[in-house]
């Protein structure tokens, strides 16, 4: 019961701060923000600036 109890406080503190007209942006905010960071997790730790005609240079790039 703790948790229900916990998330009951932070959603009323929201509602206070933002106001009930901002609660729909607020909550497409952190949407976004949970999407972004789930893709964040799958995408390639590294990302490769090599311009294509250097990578066709050297075979041994991938």
């Amino acid at each position: 019961m703790g948790g229900l109890t916990g998330i009951l406080i932070v959603v009323i503190v929201v509602l206070i701060i933002t106001g009930y007209n901002k609660l729909p942006e607020v909550g497409s905010g952190l949407g976004r923000s949970i999407k972004n960071f789930k893709r964040s997790l799958n995408e390639p730790a590294e990302i490769d600036v090599t311009p294509e005609s250097e990578r066709k240079k050297h075979p041994d790039n991938k």
